[in-house]
């Protein structure tokens, strides 16, 4: 089988702003009151959208959650990732990655974006790095509840692309994930695709073990190599 698409995760692969959505987190439960746990956000929220990571922290901590509370909050912290990042001289992209990306159009592979982030904030991002007509279709936490190491924003992202190129006939083996954790990674070998480990966040050691292929720099991947991989397959 060849390969025929690249689906990439948003957050540490595209942008490094884990750690502004962790404080923008931790700045809104202070607010409420509540006690910051790093493990909290780890557990409940990495991966995942706003709204789920906020509703699954504060009924953990005990209160009682509307969805009026849940909108009232992701709206504050959406605000205030804008307000941040539009406030920053330069926002903190992976440089390699974007040319990476703009690279694409004459291999002749589909792109998708498969993130727990919300729809907002990424269309905001791409369009400050004006990568957003690179890709064909957008997977955020609105579309799909299950978090990583489920495979579903990858299959949806992968249904997506046949239905708007239904000539394409994409089965899980055409497509090859670009991700950043053991967890983004298990969650695309779930969906029974291959996997490349870009080492932004963890290091090569361990995305070594759990991906296809791993990379400091995705300037390193040889995606012809990938390809003859594939259609060996």
């Amino acid at each position: 089988m060849n390969l025929k698409a690249l689906l990439f995760d948003f957050s540490g692969v595209i942008i490094n702003d884990e750690n502004i959505h962790r404080q923008l987190v931790n700045d809104l439960l202070i607010n409420e009151n509540l006690r910051p746990s790093g493990d909290d956000y780890y557990d409940l929220c990495f991966g995942r959208c706003d709204r789920f990571c906020l509703k699954d922290i504060l009924e953990k901590k005990g209160r009682v959650v509307t969805d009026d509370y849940i909108d009232r909050l992701a709206l504050k912290k959406a605000q205030d990732y804008r307000l941040i990042m539009e406030g920053m001289e330069q926002i903190p992209l992976y440089e390699t990655v974007i040319g990476f990306i703009r690279q694409m159009p004459e291999k002749c592979l589909h792109l998708a974006l498969v993130t727990g982030a919300s729809l907002g904030e990424v269309e905001f991002i791409l369009d400050k790095a004006k990568i957003k007509e690179y890709f064909d279709v957008i997977v955020t936490g609105e579309d799909v509840k299950a978090r990583q190491p489920h495979p579903d924003g990858y299959l949806l992202a992968m249904d997506k692309l046949n239905q708007k190129y239904p000539d394409l006939d994409l089965q899980p083996n055409n497509c090859l994930v670009i991700e950043d954790t053991p967890a983004g990674i298990e969650g695309a070998k779930n969906a029974q695709m291959q996997v490349v480990g870009i080492t932004h966040t963890y290091p090569f050691h361990m995305l070594h073990r759990k991906a296809d292929w791993c990379v400091d720099y995705l300037a390193e991947l040889d995606l012809d190599l990938v390809n003859e991989v594939l259609a060996r397959a």
